[in-house]
């Protein structure tokens, strides 16, 4: 039987539902409203909870769409991968890209799609496009959970980021040299990553939760000269010493933001004060494929996979920013992320090379203050993680606040069908969630949606324009479009990665996957979709997780093996196995470990309780305190196949 759903009679109960929801707010409950919603679409295959409405009439895609006299997205979406070179020319001019030197065509693919040559000719240094609206438009505004906000103009940005890269120079490091950023995100780390950027040298991104060992171990991959770093902060009402781990990991020379008077430094080390230059400082122009950013993998217990991005990159991030969350030069954006994560860069040039406003809070997201800072602040486009609506709808916490958000936007992690129209309540009902998922890799996302087609819980519709996409059928292995099995990307496209520091770049990626029928690659991806239904022309699509054994905790991929090695480290412990599952009603996955305990904690009084706690902390101490672990079940093996492979599979679909 056919999926196509006839369209009227969804899209009509959905604007009924968006009308009430939204003259019923402050009247009705959400648990009222969600029962309400749960009647409307009881009969119906798919829930529908928002629909195109003036955001949509007013967005950029509907402007480039009356450009080119198209007019259905769909058909904007096809010509966007049919006509591939006008598409990303466009994009360019739209954003107002600053070139020292021209490109002479859009791509070069003579040595293949593997290695496609974007922008060649053109010499440039993208930070400049970060610095192309008015000097006294207000570019930043940061909060702390004490409510101390600061506002930064463009042209004071710009005098930072000068400066920053003036010191560099005056430390004595050159053009490609590597620096480490390890702090939270702030002011100084966005003028730290866009200085160094300007600078010519790559900016090295470590989250600042790692242990003293991973800090180490990247500092060392990436031969870094050079770490800015703060003090400590303060992180939910609590202080996190930061420097305290730089000492410890043997870093190169620190700078030193400070947030409590003035450190004992380690010899040679600089505060950040002293570090800027005033000296006056040009930008490095270089070619458009010249690495400026190397940001890793979640590779814990063996290396890292370490990801360049190069000029290209903010390209793709800020088209995305402008097609699918439709980010104008009027808008505050702000994302619950760290420095650490690909979405704090990609934020970093959504805003700023689209003229908005970057905002940012550095406290704790899951906490009051950060309600007050999105009210105050005038969020309009809020970006965040599912398991973090989770925290703000089990605890109330920003029930009390009038948020001004007119499009909400979710990565990481695939969202739950009741926090996502929770997150819709917050905002009154105003705000669609354009669901995000993407990587490292790519440079921003794959699979998302936008403000031009209706939006369902926890569901993509939408390739990223200028993106194509493929299934793999897992039981038949064929290949096509709206099918559901694994997803490979058609190359080539701006903010693709073309090779990895420290692995073969074709062999992760291309080796082992497929081509088209005219010969062109296929890029491996590893997740896997279905399709759910199709209203109109809109196709909706959920995610089925990993296709392999890597998972995605706390927004964060990982693998089973780096798991395990950790926790087979404890002394109670024999063997273990992670296995990732998606809770029955939706939302990010949650991690299982299947045990084999030693003799010793067989017969030992260790209670399951007391073992898990202790698993935990070994996660947390060694690996990342978001990997948090579900529930322990001891097993007496461990299933494998004949070639010994662990059978995770079969422990996922017997817990099940």
């Amino acid at each position: 039987m056919s999926d196509i759903q006839p369209a009227e009679s969804i899209l009509k109960k959905a604007q009924i539902w968006q009308d009430i929801g939204r003259k019923a707010y402050g009247l009705l409950s959400f648990a009222q409203l969600k029962k309400l919603y749960d009647v409307l679409f009881e009969n119906e295959p798919l829930p529908v909870a928002w629909i195109p409405d003036q955001t949509s009439v007013n967005s950029n895609i509907s402007r480039m769409m009356k450009k080119l006299d198209i007019h259905s997205y769909h058909s904007f979406h096809q010509w966007s991968v049919s006509h591939r070179k006008q598409f990303w020319k466009k994009a360019i001019e739209q954003l107002d890209i600053r070139f020292a030197k021209p490109y002479k065509k859009i791509v070069n693919l003579e040595q293949g799609v593997e290695h496609a040559d974007w922008l060649p000719g053109a010499t440039l240094n993208i930070v400049q496009s970060c610095f192309t609206a008015r000097p006294d438009k207000i570019a930043l505004v940061v909060s702390d959970e004490n409510n101390n906000t600061k506002k930064y103009t463009y042209q004071q940005l710009e005098l930072l980021t000068r400066q920053v890269a003036s010191g560099l120079r005056a430390i004595g490091l050159q053009p490609q040299d590597r620096v480490v950023l390890y702090l939270p995100l702030n002011m100084e780390a966005v003028v730290a990553y866009l200085g160094i950027i300007r600078a010519g040298m790559t900016a090295v991104l470590v989250a600042d939760s790692f242990s003293p060992q991973e800090l180490k171990k990247r500092h060392k991959l990436s031969e870094a000269k050079a770490i800015i770093t703060v003090d400590e902060y303060q992180y939910n009402g609590k202080q996190l010493a930061v420097y305290d781990k730089v000492q410890t990991a043997d870093s190169p020379m620190a700078i030193v933001v400070t947030n409590t008077g003035e450190p004992a430094l380690r010899e040679g080390d600089l505060l950040w004060n002293d570090f800027l230059d005033d000296e006056q400082d040009t930008y490095h122009f270089a070619e458009a494929m010249h690495m400026i950013s190397l940001l890793f993998s979640s590779g814990t217990t063996k290396d890292p996979k370490a990801i360049p991005w190069t000029q290209t990159t903010p390209i793709k991030c800020a088209t995305d920013a402008l097609y699918h969350q439709d980010v104008h030069p009027d808008d505050v954006i702000t994302w619950t992320t760290g420095m650490g994560w690909m979405m704090a860069p990609w934020v970093i040039f959504a805003a700023m090379m689209n003229k908005a406003t970057l905002a940012l809070f550095t406290g704790s997201a899951a906490s009051k203050a950060f309600g007050a800072f999105v009210e105050k602040a005038g969020i309009t486009i809020l970006g965040t993680i599912p398991s973090l609506v989770k925290v703000w709808r089990n605890t109330g916490c920003m029930e009390s606040f009038q948020w001004p958000v007119r499009i909400f936007s979710s990565t990481g992690e695939p969202s739950n069908a009741e926090d996502y129209l929770y997150l819709m309540w917050l905002a009154q009902f105003r705000a669609p969630v354009i669901e995000y998922c993407g990587g490292t890799e790519i440079g921003g996302g794959y699979f998302t949606g936008s403000v031009m087609q209706p939006a369902s819980p926890g569901t993509f519709t939408t390739p990223a324009l200028g993106l194509q996409l493929v299934f793999k059928n897992e039981e038949t292995g064929a290949i096509g479009n709206n099918q559901e099995g694994e997803v490979f990307i058609v190359p080539p496209s701006i903010g693709l990665s073309q090779h990895l520091l420290n692995r073969d770049h074709h062999e992760e990626y291309f080796a082992h996957a497929l081509t088209l029928e005219n010969g062109t690659p296929l890029r491996k991806h590893g997740d896997n979709y279905y399709r759910v239904a199709q209203v109109g022309d809109t196709v909706f699509y959920k995610s089925q997780g990993r296709a392999d054994d890597v998972m995605n905790l706390g927004g964060i991929k990982v693998s089973a093996v780096e798991l395990e090695t950790v926790l087979n480290e404890h002394p109670m412990v024999f063997e273990t196995a992670a296995v990732a599952i998606a809770p029955e009603g939706g939302g990010p996955e949650q991690l299982l470990v299947f045990y084999v305990p030693t003799e010793e904690q067989a017969k030992s009084a260790v209670a399951a309780q007391v073992l898990q706690k202790q698993l935990q902390q070994k996660l947390s101490d060694e690996l990342n305190p978001l990997f948090r672990i579900k529930e322990i079940i001891a097993q007496e093996h461990l299933p494998r196949t004949a070639s010994n492979k662990l059978m995770r599979r079969k422990l996922r679909a017997m817990y099940r």
